[in-house]
């Protein structure tokens, strides 16, 4: 049976009701310019709340690749054992990323991402109880269950607390998190491991989390209703409201060509950032002989040089806009940029020098994040506000299907290889992202919004 996505009483379960622009907002829109500090800054907080639940969910999800050279030396895994646990984990993620997008919509955001962030922070403290590869697939499953709720809901607050104009913007900060989480990890383990043991960084990446969940009850309400919030910000953000649509049955969402343009976008682009995610600390150790005690700068360098790729994304966009380009050429162009910076990573697993490997698997990263965010912007472009989470979690569940499936090939690549198999897995990025784009062009080549008359039961009521 097909699920409603139900956008009544919306203000009663944590979401947005759409406001009316005020008299002289086409000035303030004029005066302000593209990110508009000048009508209030509260925004940039939630958004910086959500930058912090990015970067604990990358410290809880990437503590395993940093860790996989002693954790196979002390349990006796294989490269297959290794790719089944990350398989299992990608398993959990595409379950995850449908139940939580439809939870997000049923429940309302704030208690939806609490409830996502409570279950990957349990299993990651879990993760210390696991004393065999059954025990740690059990305990990756249940992360993987929680973290896919994290980017349906952020997502969806961007949507709700930022103008068009400056979502791409926002989803860049918000999502270079994901990078400072993949920093602090390797350069908070060789710390940690050798004094508290390694179960002791699961639990402290675990708590953490929980932390965050009280952070997150306790700051964030709807911008309409946030006591923190100007009547002048407010403004802003209904500067471009969109229409409240009665409802929208979720497997409505299937037959638009718009769903999957972004959902083939994810299957094929997200493996490739689980393949760096997962195995490039495995690669390090094995073509340049890095252990624990030295892998931290190295990957500390590639994911700053992410991070500059994640902010550069959203910025480059965001810019075109501003300029007066339109939505579909703007993300476009920024996309197809972002996919040249990933070509060079085929050089890497002949390189011989590390920093030569680590610089261009830098460049891809950074490339790979700069596409995800305008990626990720294309569901507040072209979806109404209450259907976001739903895309975006559907999206999500073909990102991680893909993602099963490089973890299985990548595990047994490299069982049946040794180090060489590193060479095949670093073909397949650069395709990735020219099949992506293109693909996204062809199903939707203006990036048309769903139109009132595509939508199954009614026109849309105006912004009240």
């Amino acid at each position: 049976m097909a699920q409603d996505i139900d956008v009544r009483d919306a203000g009663a379960r944590g979401e947005p009701r759409a406001q009316p622009a005020r008299t002289g907002i086409a000035e303030l829109q004029q005066k302000a310019g593209a990110f508009a500090f000048a009508v209030g800054k509260y925004r940039w907080s939630i958004c910086f709340i959500l930058f912090l639940a990015a970067t604990i969910n990358y410290v809880d999800r990437q503590i395993i690749g940093v860790l996989k050279p002693d954790l196979s030396k002390l349990y006796g895994w294989t490269e297959k054992d290794y790719g089944n646990i990350v398989f299992w984990f990608q398993v959990a993620y595409a379950i995850g990323m449908v139940s939580m997008g439809w939870l997000l919509d049923k429940i309302g955001t704030k208690r939806g991402f609490a409830v996502a962030a409570s279950v990957w922070g349990l299993a990651a403290t879990g993760h210390v109880l696991a004393t065999s590869a059954l025990g740690f697939k059990l305990a990756r499953f249940g992360l993987g269950l929680g973290e896919a709720g994290m980017f349906p809901a952020a997502v969806k607050v961007i949507a709700q607390w930022f103008p068009k104009r400056e979502r791409a913007f926002a989803m860049g900060l918000f999502n270079s998190g994901t990078n400072v989480g993949a920093i602090v990890t390797p350069l908070m383990l060789p710390i940690v491991v050798p004094v508290f043991g390694m179960g002791t960084a699961f639990v402290f990446s675990g708590v953490l989390a929980l932390l965050w969940v009280g952070l997150w009850l306790a700051k964030f309400h709807p911008p309409d209703e946030h006591p923190s919030v100007t009547q002048r910000e407010k403004d802003w953000i209904a500067s471009d409201p969109a229409p409240v649509y009665p409802k929208i049955p979720w497997l409505r969402l299937l037959p638009w060509r718009q769903t999957w343009a972004y959902a083939i976008g994810k299957f094929l682009i997200d493996p490739i950032w689980w393949l760096y995610l997962f195995w490039v600390p495995g690669f390090l150790n094995q073509k340049h002989g890095l252990t624990l005690t030295k892998i931290g700068l190295p990957l500390v360098t590639i994911y700053l040089i992410s991070d500059v790729g994640s902010i550069f994304g959203g910025w480059l966009s965001s810019t075109f806009i501003r300029h007066g380009w339109s939505i579909n050429r703007a993300r476009k162009t920024t996309m197809l940029i972002c996919a040249g910076l990933v070509a060079p990573i085929v050089f890497a697993s002949e390189a011989k020098s590390t920093w030569t490997a680590v610089v261009l698997i830098g460049l891809a990263t950074a490339g790979h994040q700069g596409f995800s965010a305008n990626l990720f912007t294309l569901t507040s472009d072209l979806f109404p506000t209450k259907a976001v989470g739903s895309v975006v979690g559907f999206g999500g569940m073909g990102g991680a299907i893909g993602g099963i499936f490089i973890a299985q090939a990548a595990g047994s690549i490299l069982q049946a290889m040794g180090p060489s198999g590193y060479y095949v897995l670093l073909l397949l990025p650069p395709a990735a992202y020219v099949l992506a784009i293109s693909i996204i062009h062809v199903l939707s080549p203006r990036l048309e919004p769903i139109r009132p008359q595509d939508l199954p039961e009614g026109p849309p009521q105006p912004a009240r």
